[in-house]
């Protein structure tokens, strides 16, 4: 069963595929579609003139002979007849008529010597009768004409196509000068009609032909014209995807190559623009890490020093001089906020270098908040409403980085007490932390997590460096989780943070600081 609905998947994509090709905003379709066009067109038009052109042809040349042999056995035969013949006469003579070369039915009218009306045909009592002459053909053969320098008879020939019974026929008639029997001929021209059909066939097959044929041209010449730039297109796309080394291979000298060589052009000062600022960044990123790095060791002397001054200040011995105790303070301060500076520079230039990596283990939430809590000393402060039991695979330390900023943050800028709620949602979970202060501006919103961004350009100087939220949502990231920031309709900022459930099936990415050795796996203070 699996096998037949792979089967019929795969026939799907293959008719979406072959669709998606052939829709109508393709332009190799509408090229098919204006040389299919356009060979119809011309197609049907020269059929049609040929076919109107032969049939005239075709029936002019059918109708000039009969009309030239009736014309004749109406002198030759019917000419003979007395003015008043009888209808034996007028059978016999009609019959004789009827076997010329042209194969037609002749009706002979005329009056007898009693002054009646006989008739004579050449197919007997079933034959041809006056019923099969038009009324407007017997009143224009019968019409008297007057004579005179432009009309040398009192008679004319006159003839008129009819169709009866779906056959199409010639009807003629003629009267004879002098006096004599008025003569009719019907002729069949369905002989005519079936070389004519057979043409209207032949015509169309050869539209049918020259139509396949142009589409097959539009198909060559759209594959032609439209290859360069299908290789243009995946070219571009390729490049959109970061292959800055795509080029395309460029012949001829058409517009289509030239357009290449632009390509080309433009892919290779792209190419050269991303080395140069990726070199920048690099050497960015190696000045922050170094500069970080080398700050560490005279840091770790200072924090050693203020350590002691920090004791004798909470000693309260009296044997520290009471003018300089602001500054020691100041200092003691000062040299905490700079080794939390060049802590988090140090995360955050692993983030840009793509080293930091995930160490997972299975934690239950409400202990890792809990712990988190209560190492800073915020059990009073944070209210938790998290059920034990709600299990993930996360890493532990990145995890309690990120609450630790969320709610240093939330404490610092928004106000006790603060909420932390932990839900379960199909394969994620979310931690909800929300304050009960003022909110944060709608200016400041799309800002938050944006690096050292503060939100008070008067107060550039702070407790926090302003990396705190954008290392906290960096770690987010690295799990495939999300960080956003709205806030409540009853008043205060949220903080909502969505995680995965087991974050162990994304790719590990190594961390140079682990591998050196300068990795700190203890929990850290958050600052924002």
């Amino acid at each position: 069963m699996t096998d037949v609905q792979g089967g019929f998947r795969g026939w799907v994509a293959a008719r979406k595929g072959v669709w998606s090709r052939l829709r109508f905003t393709s332009l190799r379709l509408r090229l098919v579609v204006v040389f299919g066009l356009v060979a119809l067109t011309a197609a049907v038009s020269a059929s049609g003139i040929a076919y109107w052109l032969n049939r005239e042809a075709v029936l002019t040349r059918t109708q000039d002979a009969v009309l030239r042999d009736f014309e004749q056995e109406m002198q030759n035969r019917a000419g003979l007849l007395p003015e008043k013949p009888t209808q034996d006469e007028l059978q016999h003579t009609a019959g004789q008529m009827a076997n010329s070369s042209q194969r037609f039915s002749v009706l002979l009218v005329a009056q007898d010597a009693d002054g009646k009306p006989a008739y004579g045909n050449s197919g007997g009592l079933d034959g041809f009768t006056l019923a099969d002459v038009p009324q407007s053909l017997r009143t224009a053969v019968n019409e008297k004409q007057q004579v005179d320098s432009s009309n040398k008879a009192e008679y004319h020939l006159y003839w008129q196509r009819t169709v009866a019974d779906d056959t199409p026929y010639l009807v003629a008639g003629t009267k004879v000068i002098g006096g004599g029997p008025t003569g009719y001929m019907l002729k069949s021209l369905e002989p005519e009609a079936k070389d004519l059909n057979s043409l209207g066939w032949s015509l169309g097959i050869a539209t049918g032909l020259a139509l396949i044929g142009s589409a097959l041209l539009a198909q060559a010449a759209a594959t032609t014209v439209l290859k360069p730039v299908q290789r243009l297109g995946a070219a571009a796309r390729r490049l959109g995807e970061g292959k800055l080394d795509t080029r395309l291979r460029v012949s001829g000298t058409d517009e289509l190559a030239d357009l290449s060589r632009t390509f080309n052009k433009a892919a290779e000062a792209l190419e050269k623009r991303v080395a140069d600022m990726a070199g920048r960044d690099d050497a960015s990123r190696r000045f922050v890490a170094d500069m970080s790095h080398e700050l560490r060791t005279p840091l770790t002397a200072i924090t050693a020093v203020t350590e002691v001054l920090e004791e004798e200040l909470e000693m309260e011995t009296g044997s520290m001089d009471p003018m300089i105790e602001p500054a020691v303070r100041l200092v003691v301060s000062e040299t905490r906020r700079l080794n939390d500076l060049v802590e988090n520079l140090m995360e955050v230039t692993r983030f840009d270098a793509g080293t930091a990596r995930l160490v997972i283990d299975q934690v239950d939430l409400a202990d890792q908040i809990t712990a988190c809590i209560d190492a800073r000393a915020w059990l009073d402060a944070v209210d938790l409403d998290a059920e034990r039991g709600i299990m993930a695979r996360l890493d532990p330390r990145r995890l309690d980085v990120i609450l630790a900023n969320l709610i240093g943050n939330a404490l610092k800028h928004g106000g006790s007490p603060v909420r932390v709620a932990v839900q379960e949602a199909d394969d994620s979970i979310v931690i909800a932390v929300r304050d009960h202060g003022p909110g944060i501006p709608e200016d400041v919103l799309p800002h938050v997590f944006d690096r050292f961004y503060k939100a008070s350009a008067s107060r550039p100087r702070s407790e926090g460096s302003g990396l705190g939220l954008s290392i906290a949502l960096e770690n987010a990231h690295i799990h495939g989780g999300e960080i956003t920031a709205a806030n409540s309709p009853d008043g205060g900022a949220v903080f909502t943070l969505r995680l995965p459930r087991d974050a162990s099936n994304l790719t590990e990415q190594t961390d140079a600081n682990e591998t050196d050795g300068k990795a700190s796996d203890g929990p850290k203070k958050g600052d924002a």
